[in-house]
């Protein structure tokens, strides 16, 4: 079969448009550093490349989360150690009133301390990150401790929180974080079971709230080491030295749960970053453009085209004339 002119050009020029169009697309390569721009690219590879990149959305989710929470935990354990040292001063205290032989004033001036101890307690528990009271479980926009004004050392009952020195408005619940696919973790501390010994909290008041066994509310502890020291009576002032170190052990116990829970939030950290890492290593196998390939493709691709271009004009240029 003989071609004819018209077959020849149009031969010619489609060849020259795939040319072209080849040598766009890795100048397209070059510039992005993308050898998939679009699923056409290659289609196999847009499946894995898809999940790749909702696992690194993942990844990056928890990264966040997991830094912020913890922030909110290192502030929160500065918390707690102020904590800590206002119950190991107001045992100093109290093994001052228990060993000494104290005057009135002198009996005054350490009643009067733990009166400042328990405000600065009180300041510790109602502590606030960006506006978020840390102790006060879900109900976080909300103050969670306050003075009970009807408080009366004949009245307090350990069962009952409404006769306690101080009120709790928050609730029970714990904030939990997942820090990988199926593992949560508790973030935080609520304001009932650290400072109150209360593990079971209503905060609707329905059912009377109590302490514990072999638990201790740090507020009462130092309201009645207070009252101990001024009524100068040398066998409570022992019990309340007692309790108050029970009641330092208990913070420090949930402190060290906080702090074991900060580790572990780090680690999972550290290793979600490796995670991170592997799976763009992943996402650069389908993706990324080998740089010194592709500029050699562009180089032959282009020769290829600047031919295409010369033989299509030497063949446009000839006529019926040239036969003759």
């Amino acid at each position: 079969m003989k071609a004819t002119q018209g077959t020849t050009y149009r031969m010619l020029g489609s060849r020259l448009n795939d040319v072209a169009l080849d040598l766009e697309r890795l100048r397209t390569m070059g510039a992005t550093g993308k050898k998939l721009n679009k699923p056409s690219d290659d289609p196999a590879a847009i499946r894995p490349v898809l999940n790749t990149r909702k696992q690194l959305s993942n990844v990056d989710r928890y990264l966040e989360t997991m830094g912020k929470t913890g922030d909110i935990m290192e502030a929160t354990d500065g918390h707690l150690e102020h904590v800590e040292n206002i119950m190991q001063r107001a045992k100093e205290i109290m093994v001052n009133a228990v060993n000494g032989s104290l005057g009135d004033e002198d009996r005054t001036v350490l009643a009067d301390e733990l009166v400042q101890l328990k405000q600065e307690m009180l300041d510790a528990a109602n502590g606030n990150i960006d506006g978020k009271y840390i102790f006060s479980g879900y109900q976080e926009d909300s103050k969670p401790f306050t003075i009970n004004t009807s408080y009366t050392e004949a009245g307090y009952l350990a069962n009952d929180s409404t006769t306690w020195p101080v009120l709790y408005d928050g609730d029970e619940n714990a904030t939990f974080i997942e820090i990988s696919p199926g593992e949560q973790l508790q973030a935080n501390l609520t304001g009932n079971n650290l400072f109150l010994g209360s593990s079971n909290w209503d905060p609707t008041g329905s059912t009377l709230n109590s302490i514990d066994a072999g638990r201790y509310d740090l507020f009462a502890e130092i309201t009645q080491a207070e009252e101990a020291i001024r009524a100068n009576d040398p066998a409570a002032m022992q019990t309340s030295l007692e309790d108050l170190d029970g009641a330092a052990e208990q913070n420090r116990r949930l402190r060290s749960q906080m702090g074991n829970r900060a580790k572990r939030v780090e680690t999972a950290m550290i290793h979600q970053a490796e995670v991170q890492i592997d799976l763009k290593q992943v996402l650069s196998r389908y993706e990324d453009a080998d740089a010194i390939e592709v500029f050699n493709d562009i180089v032959q691709q282009e020769t290829a085209f600047q031919a295409a271009l010369s033989i299509t004009s030497k063949v446009s240029q000839l006529s019926i004339l040239d036969f003759i």
